[in-house]
């Protein structure tokens, strides 16, 4: 049961299993009608479960974020988005890992069996075992950031939304993100036509970080006018950042990427060498979860749908 947004946090922590999302949006279906919104659970690839929120057809937003909680890892997956040649290292010594640990233990099968051919086998096999508990292995514990954040902001933003532009907003919370964005695409396959002109506000890990950063699509920095609303409600919120990134290289793996007019939102710390960093997600130590930024994008998305 959901009283508040934030409850998902402690009554919700874990969403792998079939169970566990089945739970989590038979609650989130009974807090949202209590709201007066509309909801259905929409099936996709791989037996995905998107659950859309409002009318899909009508709306001039998407607002969402993925529901499904990731695997846990050896090592946190790290995001420096603006800086691809640290991103491409980090993910480079991950695979020489993954495959130096496969090989070690060929290696040693072979020896032990006295059969290089045997060892070159296992070796293979343990690679793919290690890159599949990468990508659907155990849950990881703890999620607060990656992404119940994102959840609580969709739902917060619902439960502020007034009812007047309701029609002007449709919030999906997507399944599988973390295999693939099997949800969003699958979402996007079933509604092609009416995503081709619906700006999409993908949250992706934003509850841990004190510069929130917009990552508009190539498209998306095309429609000047939606660049204009997005431009004024940037600045300082405090010690918090409102950023919009349009120059430059600029990288955010995440469900956004699905749709033309994509844009995804997220929380990162500052260095002044790696630039914008994300660090502690798909381990146990993603524990984060400030309410401030929740409050902070929740205003954001309010404050573009209500310009109209």
């Amino acid at each position: 049961m959901l009283l508040t947004p934030m409850d998902v946090l402690s009554a919700f922590p874990v969403r792998k299993t079939k169970k566990q999302k089945a739970a989590f949006r038979e609650a989130a279906q009974s807090y949202l009608t209590g709201l007066g919104y509309s909801t259905q659970v929409e099936k996709g690839a791989l037996g995905s479960r998107n659950l859309v929120i409002g009318c899909p057809d009508q709306a001039r937003y998407l607002v969402t974020a993925h529901y499904d909680t990731p695997a846990r890892m050896f090592a946190p997956n790290f995001i420096t988005p603006t800086n691809f040649p640290v991103y491409l290292l980090y993910q480079l010594v991950l695979t020489a890992v993954i495959f130096g640990t496969g090989g070690i233990l060929g290696w040693l099968a072979g020896r032990i069996l006295n059969n290089s051919l045997a060892g070159a086998y296992i070796g293979v096999v343990v690679c793919w075992l290690l890159l599949i508990l990468l990508m659907a292995g155990p849950a990881n514990p703890r999620n607060a950031n990656d992404n119940t954040s994102g959840v609580v902001t969709v739902l917060e933003t619902a439960k502020a939304l007034p009812e007047q532009p309701r029609d002007q907003v449709c919030f999906v919370l997507f399944d599988l993100e973390e295999l693939g964005m099997i949800g969003s695409s699958s979402y996007r396959k079933a509604h092609k036509e009416q995503t081709k002109n619906q700006i999409v506000l993908n949250l992706d890990c934003v509850g841990d970080g004190d510069e929130l950063v917009i990552f508009p699509t190539k498209k998306l920095k095309k429609q000047e006018d939606v660049m204009e609303r997005l431009r004024s409600c940037t600045g300082s919120r405090g010690d918090k950042n409102l950023i919009l990134h349009e120059k430059g290289f600029a990288f955010y793996p995440s469900d956004q990427s699905q749709f033309p007019l994509g844009c995804g939102i997220a929380a990162f710390h500052k260095n002044r060498w790696l630039g914008l960093w994300l660090a502690r997600i798909h381990t146990a130590k993603d524990t984060v979860l400030e309410e401030e930024n929740v409050t902070i994008l929740r205003d954001l998305i309010l404050t573009l749908i209500s310009a109209r």
